[in-house]
């Protein structure tokens, strides 16, 4: 059986050949971490980890690298930790770790890589410096801007006509640009401002460049798949691609682009002006996280999708019903039935999938009513192997798979703590204490402060 993808580039649905089967790599753009992510914000969370569970089926777990960064210094940052009066630093550790407990919650793998985008300045500096070596960007008032027009074939993702790419860039107007498209590779920073020293003075990274130097420094020139949501595609996808063609000089950035649809609540656009806009984290306190990710893998990843609350009833019911015909019946069995497996490689066609989970429940409770007992250990297999790689979870079970804990994290946490303990802030101490408990870490102390900690989930 063969994967298809349906490639944002080519407008087509094509075979996915990777580069090396040996290494398939995959980019997906993460969260900006200033607040909680919305249930928006789940949508590719959950998409591309089905992804990533399906490559790994197809290809070996040991042969798939898949990157999600973080984006951890932007304006929105800056201005909130202003607002806040708060740290940069505190503000995104804070934001990050409560992302990484929301979307544990709903079965999601860890990435290969978590990259960040402060950690990946020197990669950003060498790719604007390629960039003004072949004429591609230039220096201008302390600010570095790509040429658009310098790329003949910029708008090739997007395929929209330069007055929409205008508006839809939202375009700064600024006397030093030399044509309007024009848009910022790097920027002054003020005292005031984070900044980091740079041949053009001290500045930051415009937004697009990071996602260029994260995916070049995990994955290289080149790789299989660039994901992310359907508003991505214009102007952050197309500034990026042309970034990172124009800095290495190849045709392509990545293969194959895969984007999925708006994310709407109960029929109208999310808003916190129409107050709709919904948290995955307040969806999370009243619904469990397998309910929520089956829910939102009922519509198609491409499609639009309508959040509503029958739906949710509704899938709530459905794993309650799957539940029942295989509590405590976990299987050994590794296999995924192919007539399942078929409908993922057709552009993870989620829909279909969870169709074919309903036909394995039928059986089972024919296979009930025949024997009076157990369904067959086929059935419970086939029907908990594909759950497991639709949903991150086991239905044997009650709660949903757990994620592998990021030992660099608590690491990093641990050492935010001491210092805070260091300084007699005993209220950030605690925070970030009881932060880490939420996460199912326990931190052992004594006088001389965290000597060790463990897992308790």
């Amino acid at each position: 059986m063969t994967l298809k993808l349906y490639n944002t580039l080519t407008r087509t649905k094509e075979e996915f050949k990777p580069l090396d089967p040996r290494n398939v790599r995959m980019y997906v753009c993460g969260p900006t971490v200033y607040d909680y992510a919305h249930i928006g914000n789940a949508r590719p969370v959950i998409v591309f980890d089905v992804l990533f569970r399906l490559l790994r089926h197809l290809y070996g777990a040991d042969h798939v690298t898949y990157v999600r960064n973080i984006t951890d210094i932007d304006d929105k940052i800056n201005a909130r930790a202003k607002e806040e009066g708060t740290s940069i630093r505190e503000l995104t550790e804070r934001t990050y770790a409560q992302f990484r407990k929301d979307i544990a919650a709903l079965g999601v793998l860890e990435p290969t890589y978590e990259p960040r985008a402060t950690e990946t300045i020197p990669e950003m500096i060498a790719i604007i410096e390629r960039l003004i070596a072949s004429g591609h960007a230039y220096v201008a008032e302390g600010h570095v801007l790509f040429s658009v027009p310098s790329m003949k074939d910029y708008g090739r993702l997007s395929r929209r006509p330069l007055d929409e790419m205008i508006a839809g860039a939202r375009v700064d107007v600024a006397p030093y640009k030399r044509d309007a498209m024009d848009f910022v590779l790097w920027k002054p920073s003020d005292a005031d401002t984070p900044g980091w020293d740079s041949p053009w003075g001290r500045g930051r990274p415009g937004w697009h460049i990071e996602c260029s130097a994260m995916s070049w420094k995990h994955l290289g020139e080149v790789f299989d798949i660039h994901g992310g949501g359907i508003d991505l595609v214009f102007p952050h996808h197309e500034n990026e691609l042309a970034q990172t063609r124009c800095a290495f000089g190849h045709d392509v950035m990545a293969n194959i682009w895969m984007h999925n649809g708006f994310l709407q609540v109960e029929g109208q656009k999310m808003s916190k002006s129409l107050g709709n806009f919904v948290t995955i984290n307040e969806v999370l306190k009243d619904w469990p996280g397998e309910v929520v990710r089956l829910n939102m893998l009922k519509t198609h990843y491409r499609q639009p999708i309508d959040w509503t609350l029958a739906g949710l009833e509704t899938s709530a019911r459905n794993i309650d019903t799957w539940r029942k015909v295989v509590r405590d019946m976990p299987s050994s069995n590794t296999q995924v039935d192919d007539r399942f497996l078929k409908r993922l490689l057709d552009d993870l066609n989620t829909p279909d999938a969870i169709t074919k989970l309903h036909a394995y429940v039928g059986y089972a409770r024919e296979t009930l009513s025949y024997s009076h007992g157990s369904p067959k250990p086929e059935v419970a297999a086939g029907l908990l192997n594909a759950a497991t790689m639709l949903l991150g979870f086991d239905l044997g079970r009650e709660v949903p798979t757990g994620v592998p804990i990021d030992e660099t994290f608590v690491g990093r946490q641990i050492d935010t703590r001491l210092a805070a303990r260091k300084a007699k802030n005993w209220a950030e101490s605690d925070r970030i204490r009881d932060e880490l408990l939420a996460m199912g870490i326990v931190l052992k102390d004594n006088k001389d402060g965290t000597t060790s900690w463990e897992v308790k989930r």
